[in-house]
C-alpha cells in the first residue's frame, strides 16, 4: 500500500490543506502514508499556473466526459508549514488516480496528473486502456480540437517515448506534457502550463 501511495504523486511537489478542495482524508493510516510522499524536484514554487482552478476544471472536464469522471480531490498534508503550494489527489479506483499541485492562495493549478498502477492478470489489459483514455480525455481539456482517437493516439506516443525514463516532456505550444515512467511503481501523465519567452523587441 506504501508504494501505491508513493507512486501516486511521482510529480507532484507541495502542500498545505485548502477549503476549496475538500476535507482532509479521514483515515489515519490513508494520511500517513500520503504524507510520506517524495517531493518532486523539479516541480518548483516559482512555477507557472493555468488560469484555472481545480474546481473549474473538474466542473468543466466531468461535463464534457461523463463516462470517465474525477471525484473531488483531497488535499494531501504536508509537513512543511511555509510550503507555497497545495496537493491533492482524487481516487479513480484501485488502480488510477488523479493528482494535482496548486498555488497556494489563487488555489490555480501548477500541473494535473493522471497516475496508473500496473496490475498484473485478465484484468491487465482494460485497466491500462481505462488509464490511457482518462490521459486522453485529460489531454482534450488542454487540446479541444483532437478527438477521442487523435488524443488517444498522441497519449499511447507518449507513453512509448517514455518508457522507462524518470522524466521525458514534450512542449506543445504554452504547455507541456510529462510522463514518469517507474515501472511496476507506476505510469503518470501530467499536463503544465510553461513559461514562454519574451521576444525580444
Amino acid at each position: 500500500m506504501r508504494t501505491l501511495f508513493t507512486s501516486l504523486l511521482l510529480f507532484t511537489g507541495l502542500c498545505t490543506a485548502s477549503s476549496v478542495l475538500a476535507d482532509p482524508p479521514a483515515d489515519r493510516d490513508h494520511a500517513a502514508q500520503v504524507n510520506e510522499m517524495p517531493k518532486a524536484p523539479y516541480l518548483l514554487s516559482g512555477a507557472p499556473t493555468f488560469d484555472l482552478t481545480v474546481v473549474k476544471f473538474r466542473e468543466h472536464y466531468n461535463a464534457a466526459n461523463p463516462t470517465l469522471p474525477i471525484n473531488e480531490f483531497r488535499v494531501i498534508a504536508d509537513k512543511q508549514a511555509n510550503s507555497l503550494m497545495t496537493r491533492a489527489a482524487s481516487k479513480i479506483n484501485e488502480n488510477l488516480y488523479a493528482s494535482t499541485a496548486l498555488e497556494k492562495g489563487t488555489g490555480k493549478i501548477k500541473t494535473l496528473q493522471i497516475t496508473y498502477l500496473p496490475i498484473q492478470g485478465n484484468e491487465e489489459k482494460a485497466a491500462r486502456a481505462m488509464a490511457i483514455d482518462y490521459m486522453a480525455a485529460l489531454m482534450r481539456e488542454f487540446e479541444p480540437s483532437l478527438s477521442i482517437e487523435q488524443s488517444t493516439t498522441k497519449v499511447t506516443d507518449l507513453l512509448e517515448k517514455g518508457k522507462g525514463l524518470q522524466f521525458f516532456q514534450q512542449p506543445v505550444g504554452s504547455i507541456r506534457y510529462v510522463v514518469s515512467d517507474s515501472g511496476e511503481k507506476g505510469l503518470t501523465f501530467a499536463v503544465e502550463p510553461i513559461k514562454l519567452a519574451l521576444s525580444e523587441p
